[in-house]
């Protein structure tokens, strides 16, 4: 059974499955960012075996929960990141209560999430807001054929925060903000859901040791001397800073008026409903 770290893109994924990579699976004061045991799905190693071209939109959609069954044959918990909005298709879904445990949601500010995606794509704040509204929202490249490259249905920001809600297994919602100004408060609630489901017992210095392995400053470090697999690039081809801003990404300081005023009009209610507004 999978518990999903589920998230529109750029809202605090990589973190906490980094946080909870270092709590679970490694060595405590050693990250290695290019060995992440939490992987992401899809991968395109997930569909082996199903004789599809999985490069298809249509033919990705019918198949993910045909390729968590597969995954599932073991009967254990394990955990995904993913950036897929909890969609549904027809007779098909991303993904259903039969193949999940529970989800992680971390939802970050809409206003913080936009200065973060003209950094990670490369876009300018037309190009990412346009992004972050549009309902039948896929990225993803045809032309690369690598692993970890496959169609993401994500769909607007509120849609994909609205659609995970409906995952009444195990829900767990993690404001990013939270996680910056009550860090260990914040953490704690995620390990006690780790605890409940994987049987675990841990500690309140190992949860304070995997904090302090994260923090954003160690991150950045660990990425100028390791660099990270994970990075997108520019429009060069070249690498470009995953770990960029961090706390000092303040939309009062970066986001242009009118961007922010059209944002929060078109997700007042949702903005409402986190305390963002």
């Amino acid at each position: 059974m999978i518990i999903w770290l589920a998230s529109y893109p750029k809202s605090g994924n990589t973190w906490v499955r980094l946080f909870l990579d270092s709590l679970l699976n490694t060595e405590l004061n050693k990250i290695d960012l290019n060995n992440i045991k939490i992987t992401q799905f899809p991968l395109r190693k997930n569909f082996d075996g199903l004789n599809i071209n999985i490069d298809n939109i249509e033919e990705f959609v019918s198949n993910c929960i045909v390729a968590q069954e597969k995954i599932n044959l073991d009967n254990s918990v394990k955990i995904f990141k993913t950036h897929n909005a909890f969609w549904k298709a027809g007779h098909y879904a991303f993904t259903d209560e039969n193949n999940t445990q529970g989800v992680i949601y971390i939802v970050r500010d809409p206003r913080n999430v936009i200065t973060s995606l003209k950094n990670h794509y490369s876009q300018n704040d037309d190009e990412a807001f346009n992004m972050m509204i549009n309902d039948k929202a896929i990225i993803g490249s045809k032309k690369d054929k690598t692993e970890k490259n496959l169609p993401t249905v994500l769909s607007s920001w509120s849609n994909h925060y609205n659609s995970w809600k409906k995952m009444n297994k195990n829900y767990l919602l993690i404001k990013y903000e939270n996680l910056l100004n009550n860090t260990y408060e914040e953490f704690s609630k995620i390990t006690v859901y780790m605890n409940n489901h994987f049987g675990l017992n841990l500690k309140k210095k190992e949860i304070e040791e995997a904090i302090e392995n994260c923090n954003f400053e160690n991150l950045k470090k660990l990425e100028n001397e390791q660099g990270f697999n994970e990075s997108a690039k520019d429009k060069s081809g070249n690498p470009k800073k995953f770990f960029f801003l961090g706390p000092k990404n303040k939309w009062e300081n970066i986001l242009n008026k009118t961007t922010k005023e059209k944002l929060e009009k078109i997700f007042k209610k949702e903005m409402l409903e986190l305390g963002y507004l």
